[in-house]
Parts: structure tokens; sequence; C-alpha cells
């Protein structure tokens, strides 16, 4: 006589849809730990080799998740639907076909004979998306899309404009419901594995420990990304500042500086300790540690005392012009980011010009971003020049790569000169909150 049953039809269900949930996520925990898949994460740019070990890496332990609902009838391990659909949205269509033959043969062999191009078509179908969408709009999806579900389609609506995160969340909603067709339309010979609604109340739940299960891995691994990118943010400001060391204020500019005041000792006594005050202010400002942002009133003040010294050095032949716009100043901004770039414009544009020059640093609103821009009518550069600017040296290319590993590829410098006419460098930055804000 069988024992009586301890759970219901619905009881096993919703544990066996928790379950799955667990499976995916410490699955996404555990594979985000290896640096190799941390590193295919956060490039965009793929080859085939990595393309093939993400596909692998995720292919084979849910091939091991199938096998065990067919040998053990463990029906939460089956990602089959989720894992496919996943690595064609990362890696695209192919990678996600890949996985989808991988987890969709060994139900051949229990006779599931739609679960292989089921499974292929998930593949497929993540792929098809990630061609369609926005790359960031992908890696922004998060399971507490659900809490805010009503809001997101008022304003899609309201504004007439596809919400990416609405699309992402209806395609494996879509691939669920075509899932649980072909399972019913098949139930009598179990052509398709597919989680039966019982009661059918219950699909509502499946549908949503579907979307659950591929939100829940892309929001692990975008926080991996995102501690990498300050990681790395880390490591640029840090050189920044032990290069500002050795190189912005070296040797021969201290020895110039020395040599102005010293000059101005008996003549204009008043002017050489100004200068050897805003010297001792820039040294203290440089070695001392300081914040990863700071507002562009802050950074604006930081260059001054360089400025100051430089106009002294330089005389009347050096103007500088501050065309700041208005609401600009509030702006949080990386910390060292117009030292290089109006270093660079003395340097390159003014130092050998004959006659006067003019730096102008101007700030404009738009839209949702600022524009920073530093000009000089130095003596310009030639094309070969304006090529490799943001690639030699730490200067320009290194608030470039601060630049995009911040706010993202989107967000980098852009350089315009004419052989005597001068160079402009500007860049546009999106607003960040002070929340936001990180110190060192």
């Amino acid at each position: 006589m069988p024992g009586p049953q301890i759970l219901s039809a619905e009881q096993v269900l919703l544990t066996t849809l928790v379950v799955k949930l667990a499976v995916m996520a410490a699955l996404a925990t555990m594979l985000v730990r290896y640096r190799r898949f941390r590193h295919i994460l956060i490039s965009e740019r793929r080859g085939w080799t990595d393309r093939l070990l993400l596909a692998m890496a995720l292919g084979l332990p849910l091939t091991v998740g199938v096998a065990s609902r067919l040998l053990l009838n463990y029906n939460a391990a089956d990602l089959t639907l989720e894992g496919a659909f996943i690595v064609g949205l990362i890696a695209g269509p192919y990678a996600g076909a890949i996985v989808g033959a991988v987890v969709g043969l060994p139900p051949l062999a229990n006779g599931e004979f739609i679960a292989l191009p089921f499974a292929i078509g998930c593949g497929f179908a993540g792929g098809g998306l990630r061609e369609l969408c926005p790359k960031e709009a992908i890696w922004h999806f998060s399971p507490f899309i659900v809490t805010r579900l009503p809001m997101r389609v008022w304003h899609m609506l309201r504004r007439r404009q596809i919400d990416w995160q609405l699309v992402l969340l209806m395609a494996p909603v879509a691939l669920e419901l075509i899932r649980q067709a072909l399972g019913f339309r098949w139930s009598n010979h179990q052509r398709l594995f597919y989680l039966h609604p019982e009661p059918f109340w219950t699909l509502a739940v499946i549908l949503l420990a579907t979307v659950l299960a591929v939100a829940t891995p892309i929001k692990i691994w975008n926080n991996a990304r995102i501690e990498h990118r300050l990681e790395e943010q880390e490591k640029l400001l840090l050189a920044a500042r032990v290069e500002a060391l050795s190189n912005r204020i070296n040797p021969h500019f201290l020895f110039n500086t020395l040599t102005s005041i010293s000059s101005l000792i008996r003549t204009q006594p008043d002017t050489a300790r100004m200068l050897i005050t805003k010297l001792s202010g820039l040294l203290r400002r440089l070695m001392r540690s300081s914040d990863h942002f700071v507002t562009l009133r802050e950074e604006l003040e930081s260059i001054d005392q360089y400025l100051d010294i430089e106009v002294v050095r330089f005389g009347p032949q050096l103007q500088v012009v501050k065309e700041v716009g208005a609401g600009t100043l509030d702006l949080i901004v990386p910390s060292m980011l117009l030292q290089p770039i109006v270093e660079n414009s003395i340097k390159h544009g003014l130092t050998r010009k004959v006659g006067g020059g003019r730096i102008t640093i101007r700030t404009e609103r738009r839209g949702d971003r600022t524009l920073v821009e530093v000009h000089d009518d130095g003596l310009g550069m030639t094309e070969e020049r304006l090529a490799d600017a943001l690639t030699g040296g730490i200067g320009l290319s290194n608030v470039n790569e601060r630049l995009r590993t911040i706010y993202g590829t989107t967000c980098t410098l852009k350089l315009s000169s004419r052989t005597g006419a001068g160079t402009s460098v500007s860049v546009e930055i999106p607003d960040l909150t002070l929340s936001e804000r990180i110190s060192a």
C-alpha cells in the first residue's frame, strides 16, 4: 500500500521552480569566479575561441542537468530553454545554437524528438535579440524589472519608444509559452519536457520563474563586470597619480618655475610669493590621495594653480579663458580629467608658437550630458599626429581609457585639429549623481 503523499502537485511544482532558480544562480556564481570566464564577459568583441569557451562553460553543466532529469527524475536541473537563450543573448546566435544542440541531444534517447530543434531555436532566439538590442540594455536586464513592469509599460506607451527591457522580458515568456504549447500538444507521447501547470494558475509562476532564471545570471555577471571596471579605474588612477609626480611636475618644470621665482624675488616679491604658494599647493594636491570623482568646480580649481604658474612663466603671451555654462559646475567628473588635456595644449600647441596664445575651457549642458572642451589656438597637429594622439604616452590616452572604463565605449575623447589653427579636445560626460561617487 503506498504511503501518504507529503506534498501536493502544486507544492511540488513550486518547490521545483525555487530549486531551479537556485541551481541557475549557483551555476552563474561558480562560473564568474574563473578569470577566463570574466574576461569573456567583459569583452563585447569575442572571437570564435571565446564564444566556444563560453558555450562549453555553460553547455556542459547544463547537459549534466538534463541528464540528471532523465536519469534521476530531477526536473529542477533541466535549464535547456534558459541556458541556450542566455548564451545566444551574451555570445551570439551560433554560440546559443551550439549550447542548444549540446543540451538537446540527450533527450533524443528518451524519445523527446522536439527537444533538439526547440533548444537550438532558443539559442537562435537569444542571438537574434542580441543583434537587435543595444548591448548595454542586455546587461541592465535585472530580476527587479518585474516589480516595475506597469510603470515601464506606461512609459513605453506614452513615449512611443521601444523599451528593450520589456522586449528582453517578453522573449523568455514567449519561448516558455511555445514550450508549454508544444509539450501539451505532444503530452501523450512525451516528445518535449515541460513543467505541467497544475492547477492552471501556476502557469504564471512558471513564466515568472523562466524570466528570473534568465535575468538572475545576467545580474550576477553584470555585477562582476562593474567590479572589474572599478578595479581597472583604480589602477588607472594610481598610474595617473604616479605619472603626475614623475612627469607632470618633473625636474624640468620645477627648475623653470624656481628660476622664475628667483628672478622675481628682488623685482616683484609679491609675484614670487604667489608663485611659491601656487607651486606648493599644486604639489600638495598631487601628492595627497584624492577621490575617484570630483565636481567640475573642484576640477577647475585644481588646474588654476597649474595655469597661474604657466601664465606667470609665459607672461601675457598665454591667455586662459573659461566659458563655464550654467548648471555645469556641480557635474561629477573623474578626478585629474582636465589637467593632462591643458598640459598637452600648452606643451604641444603653444610652447613653440611665436606670439600670443590662448587656451579656452568651455562647458555646456546638452540634455543629460555635459560637453567639456579644451581648445587652443596653437600650431595644431598633422593628420598622422592626430591619429596617434590617443595611443601614445599616458596623458590623453590615459584620460581616454579612464572615460571608456567608467562610462562605456560611447564616452571617449574627440580630437579635431588644423595645422596652424589650433586643436580642440572634447568629451560629453553623462550625469553622475553624488550618491554614485566613489572614494579612493
